[in-house]
């Protein structure tokens, strides 16, 4: 049974700014009580107990930095370790399985779509490899939005694939005034379509996408 007291001494240090922690180690008294007795106190942390609440924030801040840190140093090791030298045949499989994901299916042409340089990049040098096509044969359009800069839009793609403005169709606009407001700036640079042109050579038109869908339809055999 605590005194009057002791109550009264717990209503002022809680309005004090002290933590039910503070006043349980200062007065010897249970935090269970405290909440019944403080309940109704408003409480302000005062500057001892905010400095200690920042404190306590940024190590756990680091801590949760340090942890993402080796997380991903483990997952690099894990990769490195696991994926090694690609084959040809692992170039051709993992573009089929690119292509399952993002190219066209319908139609008679060769087409995919992607936001990530990287993810271009490498079918192109897929289609390279595998199909024997050359950069002569493929022709992308950005899709990106009214408020971008469609010059710095190009020529951030042009860098980052090695290409020449004139492998560039006009870009489409999204005009679209309805997106949420979440999916706004998420593409600063748009989204890439990689389309595959003949110029002449039957192999890598109609035929070229049958065979793609052919590797496909095998692979999900």
């Amino acid at each position: 049974m605590y005194s009057k007291i002791k109550k009264n001494e717990a209503i002022k240090l809680r309005k004090d700014g002290f933590s039910y922690n503070d006043i349980s180690s200062k007065l010897n008294i249970a935090k269970s009580t405290l909440s019944g007795w403080l309940k109704h106190v408003v409480f302000i942390p005062n500057d001892l107990v905010i400095d200690r609440i920042n404190k306590s924030n940024r190590k756990f801040i680091e801590i949760k930095r340090v942890d993402k840190l080796q997380s991903i140093s483990l997952a690099s090791d894990y990769a490195n370790k696991n994926i090694g030298e690609i084959s040809n045949r692992d170039l051709f499989m993992l573009g089929i399985g690119i292509y399952i994901g993002e190219g066209s299916k319908i139609g008679d042409f060769v087409r995919i779509a992607n936001s990530d340089p990287r993810i271009i990049k490498f079918v192109m040098k897929w289609m390279i490899r595998c199909f024997d096509l050359t950069t002569q044969n493929f022709k992308i359009r950005i899709h990106t939005y009214p408020d971008r800069n469609d010059s710095d839009v190009i020529k951030f793609w042009m860098e980052q694939l090695g290409l020449s403005k004139e492998s560039f169709y006009s870009s489409s606009l999204d005009r679209r005034s309805n997106k949420k407001a979440k999916n706004k700036n998420t593409l600063p640079y748009g989204t890439a379509h990689l389309s595959v042109v003949s110029n002449g050579d039957k192999n890598l038109g109609v035929l070229l996408h049958r065979k793609i869908l052919a590797s496909i339809d095998s692979v999900l055999r």
